[in-house]
């Protein structure tokens, strides 16, 4: 019983502190070496550092090093050559201030399904988002809830083929594509748009009749001028197109075609295709993606070694932070307590759907990381989810949709990275925005992964 208050102390301290602000780099070695000295003798403190921690923290930066790697550079290429602002402004002009929320929405839905990083998308659309709302005489306070609908959610988990390294996750686990339930993705996706902004709609709608307006803010007053080389929207787009289509493209037909038979050599590491496909597909998409954005704004840029650079530099921290809780979980997930939690979770349902959603949402919530509790999760039972998916006759597509869909759900909590980092560029507050954020990407996510999961229950993965 110690054991498990171990774990439970070392969670609360971890979103405690991470709260607070100090970095999970280090704060998550120290908060699993803390569980482990409530465990006893039983488990070494050494040992479960250098032999656990160390080693998931390894595997986890050995599978999904490109992708954090060639996302953030792309993101780079696109907010340097001007691509970014170009959409973001574009959607604005045509959608208008009148729908200053569903602009920002859009711009943010397009961009990061494009496989832009969200950090980028929030710099890069926030200064517009800002002088839209201000216009429109709507509550700046909504802001956050608007940029967290149209870059944590849908596009995030939901919709088929997205790059998202968290729609990637899944794929190594199941022997699944990023394409995994289409229609489903499709159908939980629209959930999640829709009602999100019904939400957003309503609020500001709220404020409107006590007469709220945009609120006292120093920040600018207008749309930020493009640069006059900047690319047309059509350039700006293509190389977002080219993500899409080329990672639809590998996954469908130019990977299953490919002799890949060497994949079976020790070597290689003895898997199949299955294991590895979504995550090459992604890479491949990225890296011609890139090139694409380079090829065609060549002038655009300043100095392409520096933004090549800053994006590289800049995929270091988000990639060893998730690790690093990867470690953390692997390390609670290794302890003789977690026994006693993990036959809890698996004795409120043996449905592999309902327990993919109960303990991804659950640990993604715990350690305020959708990939990083996606991961925790899927390496603790993953074999258990795709035997007991055999057993039931359930498709795996339905729990690589369902997996990456509950990981958004719970972990947007206020000790989340991502919204202490959007709230930090938006120049507010969790006391004045974290509850639409917590609304729009966390609750209607959730709803919407449980209608996404009766209607595959229902009628099959599609």
């Amino acid at each position: 019983m110690i054991g498990v208050v171990g774990i439970v102390f070392s969670l609360a301290l971890l979103m405690y502190l991470a709260y607070r602000g100090i970095n999970v780099l280090i704060l998550a070695p120290i908060c699993a070496t803390l569980a482990v000295l409530f465990s006893g003798l039983d488990s070494p403190l050494l040992g479960t550092y250098t032999q656990v921690f160390m080693v998931e923290l390894g595997k986890y930066l050995a599978k999904f090093f490109p992708l954090f790697l060639l996302g953030a550079i792309f993101g780079k290429l696109m907010d340097d050559s001007g691509s970014a602002r170009v959409i973001a402004e574009t959607i604005a002009r045509k959608v208008g201030a009148h729908q200053a929320l569903l602009a920002v929405v859009l711009a943010c839905a397009i961009l990061t399904y494009g496989g832009v990083s969200l950090f980028v998308v929030a710099f890069a659309v926030y200064p517009i988002g800002a002088a839209l709302l201000r216009t429109s005489n709507t509550p700046k306070r909504l802001l956050p809830g608007a940029i967290a609908l149209g870059s944590f959610t849908f596009t995030m988990t939901a919709l088929p083929y997205t790059p998202a390294i968290q729609n990637a996750i899944p794929a190594p686990f199941f022997g699944t594509t990023t394409g995994a339930a289409p229609g489903l993705g499709i159908i939980g996706g629209l959930l999640e748009f829709g009602v999100g902004m019904l939400w957003l709609n309503w609020r500001a709608r709220a404020a409107n009749n006590r007469g709220e307006g945009y609120g006292d803010h120093d920040d600018a007053t207008a749309v930020p001028t493009a640069h006059d080389n900047a690319p047309s929207f059509l350039i700006a787009l293509t190389p977002i197109l080219v993500v899409i289509a080329l990672n639809y493209v590998m996954s469908n037909y130019v990977l299953p075609a490919s002799d890949t038979d060497f994949l079976a050599q020790p070597k290689f590491g003895a898997t199949k295709l299955s294991a590895v496909l979504g995550l090459w597909a992604i890479i491949v998409a990225l890296i011609i993606a890139c090139i694409v954005c380079i090829a065609i704004n060549w002038s655009r840029f300043a100095n392409l070694v520096d933004t090549i650079n800053k994006g590289t530099f800049g995929s270091m921290l988000p990639i060893f932070n998730t690790a690093s809780e990867v470690g953390y979980g692997n390390v609670i997930a290794s302890l003789p307590a977690f026994i006693i939690v993990r036959e809890a979770m698996t004795h409120i349902t043996t449905n592999p759907v309902w327990l993919t959603f109960i303990s991804v949402s659950s640990l993604a919530g715990i350690t305020g990381s959708a990939s990083g509790g996606l991961s925790i999760a899927l390496s603790a039972i993953g074999e258990q989810l795709v035997a007991a998916a055999h057993n039931y006759g359930i498709s795996v597509d339905l729990l690589h949709r369902v997996a990456a869909m509950a990981c958004g759900s719970f972990d947007t909590l206020p000790h989340n990275g991502a919204v202490i980092t959007l709230l930090a560029i938006c120049g507010l507050n969790h006391r004045q925005s974290f509850l639409d954020i917590f609304v729009v990407s966390s609750v209607i996510t959730a709803c919407a992964t449980i209608v996404v999961i009766l209607l595959g229950l229902t009628f099959g993965a599609f």
